[in-house]
């Protein structure tokens, strides 16, 4: 994503500007209701209220954090690892100011709703067992110590960004930090009461599916308004971003259906989901053959990953965060670089970073900002899970867990019955 960019004389482009509000609508469409309604019929019964819940609270209160405090320290100009205080609270940003040629309003609404699905993504990593304060408080720490950070050195002019490099849509910002945390989380929470004896199969799959449809639309704005502008390159990164989504759904069924004897649904969308979260670094710099290898890669491997996790590692991620964005997070970012090559025929892509001649170099940039960011946020993470459980304590008791975080945090039920 091309990062924040003032021009003295710049003027603003109409296209592009509407072009960026509907792309700002459909990634707040992608958590509100695509997200919560995705990971909300893949837990049970009892705890469905809560994960939407999780959503809806982690959107309204991220929104005011980054009006706050959370776009400046980002975007503002700082230094290379951390912006400033210019902006807070849109000091000095009207009607007329501009970045680039759209509305700086608008960058920073664009910007708040990428900041707003990175957390909630966490929450399927914790699903069913943390406390609905304590998941407020680590979300709100989270933001501001790891992903305000990465941004600004990703996207806010900071030294990954002007080492070069390419993470178009949020490899590295988004789905690495949210990837690696839900890990971090489920390690240090440990596992669901009854993980690998009881049943913990999805409550509503036609829940899942329709919420798994709603971020497969809403990506198109996650990814094409990335762009930010109403381009070549916000058209040729929707493409791409729709054919890696339909060969990681294709991917993931078939090897479902050679390793268990049919397919599912569940694996499709999973499927599709590690698709578009691969996809999404190299969104703007590979081709439509390019994207094809990395959804058939995405698919394969995420696949692998999420049955490792569970079977092998005994891990649980309850909604497979770690393998499906963490894993695809990785991935994607490292295969930006190879793919971006115009040297490779039908597979090339859009050429490398400016200064990096060679594939090699590409990759290794690219590298550089797979790893730092990986361990920036796990060690961040464990230590903001600890001041938490210090603090207010992470988890339900035993016997709340098993009655359901529904009625024990709410009050309330997902579905009563009649009559």
């Amino acid at each position: 994503m091309p990062g924040l960019c003032l021009a003295d004389d710049a003027v603003l482009n109409g296209a592009n500007t509407g072009w960026i509000m509907a792309s700002t609508a459909l990634v707040l469409f992608m958590t509100l209701p695509g997200l919560a309604m995705f990971y909300g019929g893949l837990v049970r019964t009892k705890n469905v209220l809560s994960v939407l819940m999780q959503c809806f609270a982690i959107a309204a209160m991220v929104s005011i954090l980054w009006l706050i405090a959370g776009y400046s320290l980002a975007f503002g100009e700082g230094n290379a690892w951390v912006g400033d205080f210019s902006k807070v609270l849109m000091a000095g940003i009207g009607r007329e100011t501009l970045s680039g040629d759209i509305p700086e309003s608008l960058f920073m609404l664009f910007q708040m709703t990428f900041a707003i699905i990175t957390p909630a993504l966490i929450v399927g990593g914790f699903a069913e067992r943390m406390r609905f304060s304590s998941m407020l408080l680590f979300s709100a720490i989270w933001l501001f110590v790891v992903y305000v950070p990465i941004t600004h050195w990703v996207w806010g002019g900071g030294w990954l960004g002007s080492m070069g490099l390419y993470d178009f849509a949020g490899g590295t910002v988004v789905h690495i930090t949210a990837g690696v945390a839900a890990l971090v989380a489920a390690m240090v929470m440990g596992p669901r009461h009854g993980f690998g004896t009881a049943s913990m199969m999805p409550h509503n799959m036609t829940m899942t599916i329709a919420g798994a449809g709603m971020l497969w639309v809403g990506w198109f704005g996650f990814n094409g308004g990335s762009a930010l502008a109403s381009d070549g390159n916000a058209a040729m990164a929707m493409l791409v971003t729709h054919i890696s989504a339909a060969t990681g759904a294709m991917t993931w069924l078939v090897r479902e259906w050679i390793k268990f004897g049919k397919p599912s649904a569940l694996g499709a969308v999973t499927g599709m989901v590690a698709g578009l979260g691969t996809i999404t670094p190299a969104s703007g710099f590979v081709g439509p053959a390019g994207a094809l290898v990395i959804g058939l890669l995405a698919g394969a491997i995420c696949f692998s990953a999420t049955n490792y996790l569970k079977q092998v590692l005994k891990i649980d991620d309850s909604l497979d965060v770690f393998p499906v964005h963490g894993i695809g997070g990785i991935l994607g970012t490292l295969l930006a670089g190879v793919f971006s090559s115009t040297s490779l025929g039908v597979f090339s892509g859009y050429g490398f970073a400016d200064g990096i001649e060679t594939m090699g170099g590409q990759f290794t940039v690219q590298l550089i900002g797979v790893v730092t960011t990986i361990v920036f946020t796990g060690i961040a993470t464990f230590a903001i899970l600890k001041l938490v459980d210090a603090l207010l304590g992470l988890r339900v008791d035993k016997d709340q867990e098993i009655e359901g975080l529904d009625i024990v945090l709410h009050e309330e039920r997902g579905y009563n019955e009649i009559g």
